[in-house]
C-alpha cells in the first residue's frame, strides 16, 4: 500500500467529474440557506453527518471486499431522490472510467459490465481505493472529505466567497470528519459479517427535496 495513492484519489483534480456537482449547495444558496461562511459551515456539517456518513460507510465496505451489487442496492435504498440517484450513478460511471485507467482492476471491470450506466459513486470509490492498494479507512476519508469539499468549492463560485474563508470552514470541520470516518469504517467493515443492514441510513430530507427542486431548474451552474 502507498499512501501517495490516497492523495491522487482524493485530489479534486482527479478526473472523476466531481467539479460539476455542488452537493446541494447551489439550491441552498438560491433558497437563502447558505449566505456566507457561517451558514456554509452549518450546511457542510449537516451534510457530513448524513450523506457523508452513509457514503463513507459504503466506500469502506466496498474497500473491505463487500459485494458491490449488494452495496449498490443499499445505496439506492438510502437515496430517496431520483435526481440524487441519477447524479450518484453518473459520478460513479465517470469515476469508474478514471479509476480503471489509473489502477486497472478486475473488480472495477466487473462493475463496469454490470452497471453500464454507473454504480453509486461511493461504491465505486471504495473499489477504486481497493484497486489502488488502499484500505477501508482511506476510502471513508475520501468520501467524507468529498461530502464537504464539494459544497465548499461550489460556494466560492456561487457567492464569490473568499476561498480562504471556505478553506477555513473545511479546516474547522476536520475533527468532525475524523469522528464520522471512525463511525463509517466500523459500519462498513461490519457489513462483511452482518450484511448491508449494518450500514447507516442517516437521513437528510432537505438535501433530497432540494435535489428534486434543483433538477427542475431550466438553467443551472452545477449538475446537482
Amino acid at each position: 500500500m502507498t499512501r501517495a495513492a490516497l492523495l491522487v484519489l482524493a485530489d479534486g483534480r482527479f478526473p472523476a467529474g466531481g467539479h460539476a456537482h455542488s452537493g446541494g449547495a447551489e439550491e441552498a444558496v438560491k433558497a437563502g440557506r447558505i449566505t456566507g461562511a457561517a451558514s456554509l459551515e452549518d450546511f457542510c456539517r449537516g451534510r457530513l453527518h448524513t450523506a457523508g456518513l452513509v457514503a463513507g460507510a459504503l466506500a469502506a465496505a466496498a474497500a473491505a471486499g463487500a459485494a458491490p451489487a449488494e452495496l449498490d442496492a443499499a445505496a439506492d435504498a438510502r437515496t430517496p431522490s431520483p435526481a440524487l440517484r441519477a447524479a450518484a450513478r453518473k459520478l460513479g460511471r465517470q469515476l469508474t472510467r478514471a479509476a480503471r485507467a489509473t489502477w486497472p482492476s478486475g473488480e472495477l471491470d466487473a462493475v463496469a459490465r454490470r452497471f453500464p450506466k454507473g454504480a453509486h459513486q461511493p461504491v465505486v470509490l471504495g473499489l477504486a481505493a481497493r484497486a489502488a492498494g488502499l484500505g477501508p479507512r482511506d476510502a471513508a476519508y475520501c468520501a467524507a472529505h468529498e461530502s464537504v469539499s464539494g459544497p465548499g468549492t461550489a460556494v466560492v463560485r456561487l457567492l464569490g466567497l473568499d476561498p480562504f474563508e471556505a478553506t477555513a470552514v473545511l479546516a474547522r470541520l476536520a475533527p468532525e470528519v475524523d469522528r464520522v470516518v471512525d463511525r463509517a469504517v466500523s459500519a462498513g467493515v461490519a457489513v462483511l459479517a452482518d450484511g448491508v443492514d449494518a450500514l447507516p441510513a442517516a437521513s437528510a430530507p432537505l438535501l433530497e427535496v432540494g435535489a428534486e427542486v434543483h433538477a427542475g431548474w431550466p438553467v443551472r451552474l452545477f449538475a446537482s
